[in-house]
């Protein structure tokens, strides 16, 4: 059984005290946080595990093997630095850090110490998105041209992260992961409206080698509550709305295709109109898959899909879009 702490009991964290508690090949030995009173409302569905609001108390236990991170970005490195250096396996949210040095320190800890860093990519453990990387992969969508990813709402609004910073990662990790590369350059556009200094809403274009593109708009100060990805590919076109309850993927048999022999202008281009396909998905809530996914990595020793090589990728990108956004726009290189 490995014995896990998760540090940061909050909105988010507490959805990781949940799943911890209840993956199987787990303990939930500790549960750590600085406000006393949410720290103790846990004690009556968790009487075993130690509450305590010091990381210290956690990082210096023996014997807990497994730290979680949920805490405010701006602590995600000095937090999953001690642990590491604790000799701990690691899991902290995104985004990883919010430098790339700090990102390549905690990287190259884990990977000298031979611990697991596991970064909370949600996304990738996430069905329908195994269902998208199995369609490219399979070309059913064709050649690959571009996507672009929507994730808005009115609030939360943070003041220690832009929507950059907070939002995009989940995109951006997808992006990577679907694409199966990272992308060469950012040219990103943000604007503060309600706070001086930090973004509320920003428009970033990736560049990727072979010429595809992928767009990402995310912001917190949007009338709209979107989580939507969408991917035009020279066979088939797919869309995944997560907002909707049952069919959250549909394939779109739809394409256009250019006529190199072709007498007429009306010729040059064929549009192709055709059915909408709605796969079956078995669902699983992702973060249970995700918790699941990081017990299974200490305890059997495999290979963590969200590793520490993957968000040290994804904080390059977001690294690169915040200089553009700072130049005006310019592309950057990541």
């Amino acid at each position: 059984m490995v014995r896990v702490a998760v540090v940061g009991a909050g909105s988010w964290g507490k959805n990781l005290v949940r799943n911890f508690a209840s993956s199987k090949g787990a303990v939930l030995a500790a549960i750590c946080d600085k406000d006393d009173k949410r720290l103790h409302s846990f004690e009556g569905a968790y009487p075993h595990a130690k509450l305590c609001t010091d990381v210290s108390d956690v990082t210096g236990d023996d014997s807990i093997e497994a730290v979680v991170i949920a805490t405010d970005a701006p602590l995600h490195f000095e937090h999953a630095k001690a642990a590491l250096s604790a000799g701990k396996h690691v899991y902290v949210e995104k985004p990883m850090c919010q430098s790339v040095a700090e990102a390549e320190k905690l990287e190259q800890l884990a990977e000298g110490k031979g611990l697991k860093l596991m970064v909370g990519h949600l996304l990738l453990y996430h069905p329908a998105v195994d269902k998208l990387k199995s369609l490219i992969d399979s070309g059913d969508l064709g050649d690959i041209y571009y996507m672009y990813t929507q994730r808005l709402n009115l609030g939360v609004v943070r003041s220690n992260e832009n929507a950059w910073w907070s939002l995009a990662p989940h995109d951006i990790s997808v992006i990577n992961y679907l694409f199966g590369a990272a992308p060469e350059k950012v040219s990103a556009q943000g604007q503060c409206y309600l706070q001086e200094g930090i973004e509320d809403v920003v428009f970033a274009t990736l560049y990727f080698a072979d010429g595809r593109l992928a767009q990402v708009h995310t912001s917190w100060l949007d009338p709209h509550k979107m989580r939507r990805m969408t991917i035009v590919g020279s066979s088939k076109m797919v869309t995944f709305d997560d907002m909707e309850t049952a069919e959250k993927v549909r394939i779109y048999d739809k394409g256009a295709t250019a006529n190199l022999n072709y007498s007429s202008y009306g010729e040059a281009i064929t549009l192709r109109q055709g059915d909408v396909h709605i796969p079956k998905l078995d669902m699983t809530e992702p973060l249970r898959i995700e918790c699941q996914h990081f017990i299974d990595c200490i305890s059997k020793d495999l290979p963590v899909r969200s590793d520490g090589r993957n968000g040290l990728a994804a904080v390059r990108v977001l690294a690169a879009g915040e200089r553009s956004i700072k130049a005006g726009g310019k592309p950057q290189e990541v």
